[in-house]
């Protein structure tokens, strides 16, 4: 346990930057607490899934986004491969001493597919369209296509008392330029690449804790991230 301990310490090391030249101050180390649940309805093809997200610009206090988000997910019996139609809704805060807010409400469809290699490493491949609408801009859309890795260290399999790594590299594309009032973005959002250790404690719980380093076209910054995933 120790020498994985090790290992994320020295990831966090290698991913803090040492400098900022953006208004935001890209070297102080983010936080985002998270927790994420998912259930299937008896034994039907269909369930639910959510998640409730703390960020903060900081390691607490200084607001990033409080994120809700919960859809209503469909698995053919036939096929791995997971649907979800959701709503999230989100609140964005100013970073330093402003207390602004900005409001957003956001409808989302997703494909969630897994895909294993050998014996130990597994992945899962998430495609989500979203579309927005955000507090004094126009309509917007969104692109996002996430893959997500996973390896077991002391198993083989994904099960109760496995340490894994997990890591996952989350592409955001932007559907249009204009935003509203002569404003635009890019075509490119965002990116986040994401390492980290994870732990089951059993079959329905396990617990994650890593460093996110997200980049758009402003500023870079990482996030620790501690997030607790919950199947009901």
């Amino acid at each position: 346990m120790k020498k994985y301990i090790f290992l994320l310490v020295i990831i966090v090391s290698w991913l803090i930057p040492t400098t900022g030249m953006a208004q935001i101050e890209e070297d102080k180390l983010g936080a985002w607490y998270m927790y994420f649940f998912s259930t299937t309805f008896k034994e039907s093809s269909w369930g639910a899934q959510g998640d409730v997200q703390y960020r903060n610009w900081d390691i607490g206090g200084d607001l990033e986004q409080l994120l809700i988000r919960g859809g209503i997910t469909y698995k053919p019996k036939s096929a791995a491969i997971k649907f979800t139609l959701g709503y999230g809704n989100i609140t964005t805060g100013a970073f330093g001493s402003d207390n602004s807010t900005t409001s957003e409400s956001r409808i989302y469809q997703e494909a969630l597919f897994p895909v294993k290699f050998g014996n130990r490493i597994y992945t899962n491949h998430r495609f989500r369209f979203e579309q927005r609408f955000v507090e004094s801009q126009d309509f917007r859309t969104r692109y996002r296509y996430n893959l997500f890795l996973n390896i077991p260290l002391n198993s083989a399999a994904m099960d109760q008392k496995t340490i894994y790594l997990a890591l996952y590299n989350e592409l955001f594309i932007n559907g249009q330029r204009n935003i509203g009032d002569g404003n635009t973005v890019e075509i490119f959002d965002r990116n986040r690449l994401y390492f980290g250790l994870g732990y089951f404690i059993n079959k329905k719980l396990k617990v994650q804790a890593g460093v996110m380093n997200q980049t758009t076209n402003s500023w870079n910054k990482n996030q620790l991230q501690l997030s607790l995933h919950h199947t009901i």
